[in-house]
This record gives C-alpha cells, structure tokens and sequence, in this order.
C-alpha cells in the first residue's frame, strides 16, 4: 500500500502517516471560507474549532461493533503515525472527523483529512497528513461559496398530517404503559434550481448559530445545539436537551415562554428522561460527576431548549468516541426504556434516519474529542447535488400533544430552511 492510499476498511492495516502542525497566520475570520468546492469537512463554534479537506485515511463502518471497530481503527493509526506537533491544544496533531448512524445498519464513516486549519483561543495552525506533508504546508486562500437560489420544499417520508397521526399513536402506547418516552423523527425535502454548494448554508448556519456546533462530515451538514459528550484532559462533560418551546422574536413573551417551560410538567418529564439516561451511561467511566437537580433554558435564535450540563472526572482510559458509543443513543434521540422506544420508531416512524441523531464530532491522538448529536441538519442526496434531506423530532411522552409537536418539528427545521434561503 502506498502512503497516500486512503484506507478503506478497519480488516486493511493503517498506514504509517506522517503528521505535522505548525503556526500560521492570515486565517480567515470564519475558517469555513477556507472550504473548496468539494469534500469539505467542518466543526466550528464561536470562530474556533477545524476544517479539513482531502483523505489521508478513512474507515467505513455498519454493524453492531462500529464503533468497537471504529475505536480500534483509530488506535492502530494512531499506534503508526510519526506526529511533529508544535501546537500542542486538544485538537492539533492527528486529527479524525466522523459521523455515525441512528441504527447499527445505518452507515458511518472515520476520516482523516490531508490538510487541517484549526484555531482555539488566539492559536491558529495548519496541520499536513501524509501525502501533503511531504511538501511544504499549503497557502491558504479563502474561497467564494456559490449563493442557493429558488429552493422548494415537498414533504420527506410521511406528510405532517401522517406524521401528526404516528404521534398520536405513540402517546397511546405511552399511556398504556409500554414505555416512557419514543422521540420522532420526520424529514423535508429542499429541492434547488442548481446544484447546492454546501458551503453556503454552512456559512449560514455558523453566522446564524455561533453558539451551536456547525458540523459537515461526508455531505451531513448541520448546527447542533446538543453535545453528547467531550473529553479534554479528563474531564468529561456532556450537554443535555430535551423539552422545547419556539421563539416569537418578542423579547418580553419569549422570556415569559421560558419562564412557562421551565415550568412545565411534560417538558420537564421528558428533560428527566434525558438527563437520567446520560448520567447513567457515563457514571461507569467516572469517579465523581456533578449531575445539577435543575435545568436551565437555553436561548437560541429560534427555539429555547431546557438544557443540563452533566459533568464528570474519567476513571478510564475511554476516549470520546468511546464514550459516544456509551451514550448513544440516549433518551434525547431515541427514548425510554430505549430498547422499546428504538423498536417503536423502527416500527412506526416509518423513514431511515441514517445519520440523523447519530454521532458526528472528532477526536484527537489522546482520545480528546467533541461528539454532538447530529441534529438541525440536512443530507445531500448523492445522486443528485440539487436535493437535501432536512430532518427534525420530537420527544413524545403522555402529556405530548400531536399538533404541538409538528409545530415543534417546524421550528426545529427553520434552521435548516433559513441557511438554504437566498
């Protein structure tokens, strides 16, 4: 095998790749302008975080032990590399980005870009994987996205009537006692004139939403709100969401909103749900953790979400891929007891989520890493670049009411909807 043949499969020995990260200066202010046209990958927030773009390595994974494989993949090529790294920041170095699916059938993907622009704090360096590190580090120059014009929108899978009517199904399984809470998922299709150049919503999504995760992994792209869970020098954190009201843009009634959700029995139910979940997942790999009794509301441009950080100090060496594997999928995305809830989506929801609600972050040589959860996000249709899939969902539990929860599922595909605009 060559050194610059990008790995297909975790059963293919990874290579030996060469790594090095070094300053530089004349970065843009949004790293995304750095993106070209094609195989862009992206995980900004506030200014900071990476872009990449090319393929030193990659691992395409499915099945019941992905992220097992996934976990061992990356060791083994991290075990190889020859790394000069004068940085030295969670994030610098050997670097994977990835996303993964809803189900164990859904397919996901670990992909080690050949070049890398990263910035955290007032540090910004650019780092090469073989083959690029065998030149000189690139000039970086930013590049113009090509604006969408002329989107429609047509219903995905199940129109919101049909969609209203699956609700209204799980909340009598709900209150028959077959299970606690089942989130649903529904999708739009957003049809272009043109061809859609991804980096014109992502740019969108990263001015609109600086305070969310704006992520592109393999033509996944998306601003999430939810981080599932972070990893940085053993510390352990993970941001919890469930529980949502939208936003009316009048300052005095939405404070008054947030001040009725942090109220509200049902959403504070379905947030309990959620929170539980996590910390039950993640107390194994911690020797103490910080679990807050009360959420707080969490404002964003268009909806507010009752929110729980949990946090927690790592007694293992789990990184944070593996620590995603651990969670996911939590009460969040999926339900409880999750089991019954994942086997009532595959029975009523009545589309494939793919990477929707799945994993999608990156991580480091030293197992640091964000994993969020793939959320307010859309899926270019490989066979044809003028169509995306956008998707959204619901927690569902006995006091939900169907026409509250489509009119949640709206707001929740404004973001989406918004960045595709002209």
């Amino acid at each position: 095998m060559s050194l610059s043949e990008p790995v297909r499969s975790g059963r293919v020995a990874a290579p030996q790749l060469v790594v090095r990260s070094q300053p530089v200066e004349g970065v843009a202010k949004q790293l995304i302008d750095h993106l070209p046209a094609e195989g862009g990958l992206s995980w900004v927030r506030r200014g900071d975080g990476h872009i990449g773009w090319g393929v030193a390595a990659r691992l395409d994974v499915a099945g019941g032990n992905r992220f097992t494989e996934a976990v061992l993949w990356w060791q083994e090529l991290v075990g190889a590399a020859v790394v000069r790294d004068e940085i030295g920041v969670p994030g610098s170095g050997l670097v994977c980005f990835g996303s993964f699916g809803f189900t164990d059938e859904d397919p996901g993907e670990l992909v080690v870009p050949e070049v890398i622009v990263g910035r955290r704090g007032g540090t910004t360096w650019v780092t090469t994987i073989s083959p690029a590190s065998l030149a000189a580090p690139p000039d970086l120059v930013t590049h113009e996205a090509h604006p969408v014009y002329d989107v429609t929108f047509a219903d995905g899978a199940r129109s919101g009537t049909d969609w209203s009517s699956i609700v209204a199904d799980a909340i009598k399984r709900i209150t028959s006692g077959e299970l606690d809470k089942v989130v649903l998922a529904r999708d739009l299709i957003a049809i272009a004139e043109q061809p859609i150049d991804l980096r014109w919503p992502l740019r969108r999504l990263a001015e609109a939403y600086p305070n969310c995760w704006t992520f592109s992994v393999d033509g996944l792209i998306g601003a999430t709100p939810e981080l599932l869970v972070r990893r940085e020098k053993g510390l352990i954190t993970s941001r919890v969401l469930a529980g949502t009201i939208r936003r009316t843009g009048d300052d005095a009634h939405d404070l008054a909103l947030a001040a009725s959700l942090a109220r509200s029995s049902k959403d504070l139910e379905e947030h309990e749900f959620a929170v539980r979940s996590v910390a039950d997942a993640l107390k194994p790999h911690c020797k103490s953790m910080n679990v807050p009794e009360t959420p707080f509301v969490l404002h964003l441009p268009n909806v507010m979400h009752l929110a729980t950080d949990v946090a927690g100090v790592a007694n293992n060496g789990a990184s944070a891929l593996g620590l995603a594997a651990a969670l996911h999928p939590s009460a969040a995305v999926c339900g409880t007891p999750t089991p019954v809830a994942r086997d009532l989506i595959g029975e009523i929801e009545g589309m494939e989520r793919g990477r929707f609600s799945g994993p999608v972050g990156w991580m480091d040589a030293a197992g640091d890493g964000e994993w969020c959860i793939a959320l307010r996000c859309g899926q270019a249709d490989p066979t044809d670049p003028r169509r995306m899939r956008l998707f959204a969902g619901a927690g569902i539990v006995a006091g939900s009411d169907p026409t509250a929860e489509l009119a949640e599922t709206n707001a929740k595909l404004v973001p989406m909807r918004d960045a595709l605009g002209d």
